[in-house]
């Protein structure tokens, strides 16, 4: 068991990854701004050392770099992101500012091939943040190669400027948002999920197609018109979780030619009646866990129908 040495903390997010490719590490952090990070098989670890600070407020979300699982990124009340290198325990890069967003980032994702990060906040707007541009990858290469008790900073890189940004999806704060290949998914508190990609559906002048966005398709969700109802996917990209604010939990199979013919299933239980906040799958996708406001952690084991040949 963990307890945290400020008794006022409260923790917002958490995120597993695994250091140097075999020892599991979690990081969590919350309403001071400390992010801290534990070693549940190794807990002698200097507490001092494992502690990350920097931003000037709450942090709202954390998530590690799926192809470079010593990179966490945090999103924060502050209207930054922070990008932080856990070998070396280095803050790398400060994503926001200039065209950054305007009010508290709320959640962030990073794509599967992990170079480009999504982001939404309180500011209505959605955001695109590449990796790979050349002072991005100098960035994480380098601080690699930082020692954290040196006596000289690590020159932390500024991002300002997001390659792709919009706020025509939803019309309130967004709290969710997942890359999905060329399509993103997001969510607000309108009793929706919202399938789009970035671009413009047909020919359109080219003054106007920068931020334009296309709408895929929208999937309505009863009684989710709540904060942080949190969309959740299987590893493959296949399966989409989400609860509702009464138990009830929307279950879509992604793996379809079209995403407009997306119909869900639903997952529901007599003992399981309040808001189902999370929602996460096991590896193999045959399993979902859920967690809901009344302290209870509800498990569906589930079966997958076979496909018909076309």
């Amino acid at each position: 068991m963990y307890a945290d040495p400020a008794v006022d903390e409260c923790f917002y997010s958490l995120a597993w990854s695994y250091y140097d490719g075999c020892i599991p590490v979690v990081a969590v952090a919350g309403k001071n701004a400390i992010i801290r990070l534990i070693y549940p098989t190794n807990p002698g670890y200097s507490s001092d050392e494992l502690s990350y600070t920097g931003h000037g407020h709450a942090i709202n979300h954390l998530t590690f770099n799926h192809t470079k699982p010593h990179i966490l990124l945090s999103a924060s009340k502050d209207h930054d992101m922070r990008l932080w290198n856990i070998r070396t325990h280095t803050c790398l890069a400060i994503l926001g500012g200039v065209e950054g967003h305007t009010d508290e980032v709320l959640y962030a994702e990073f794509s599967l091939d992990g170079n480009r990060i999504v982001s939404c906040a309180m500011d209505h707007y959605l955001k695109l943040w590449n990796l790979d541009k050349p002072k991005m990858k100098a960035a994480i290469e380098n601080s690699s190669k930082h020692s954290h008790k040196s006596k000289v900073s690590f020159p932390v890189h500024r991002d300002h400027f997001p390659v792709f940004s919009t706020r025509d999806i939803h019309n309130n704060y967004i709290d969710c948002v997942l890359d999905f290949g060329k399509f993103i998914i997001s969510k607000s508190c309108e009793n929706e999920v919202v399938i789009w990609k970035p671009g413009p559906s047909g020919v359109q002048p080219k003054s106007s197609i920068k931020n334009c966005v296309t709408v895929v398709t929208r999937l309505p969700v009863k009684n989710a018109d709540i904060w942080f109802l949190r969309i959740s996917l299987d590893r493959m990209k296949k399966n989409m979780a989400l609860g509702n604010l009464i138990g009830k939990i929307y279950l879509w199979d992604l793996d379809v030619d079209d995403h407009r013919k997306i119909r869900p299933s639903i997952l529901q239980h007599p003992a399981c009646t309040t808001a189902v906040r999370q929602t996460s799958f096991s590896p193999d996708s045959k399993t979902l866990i859920a967690c809901c406001d009344d302290g209870t952690v509800w498990r569906w084991d589930l079966i997958q129908s076979a496909k018909a040949d076309p």
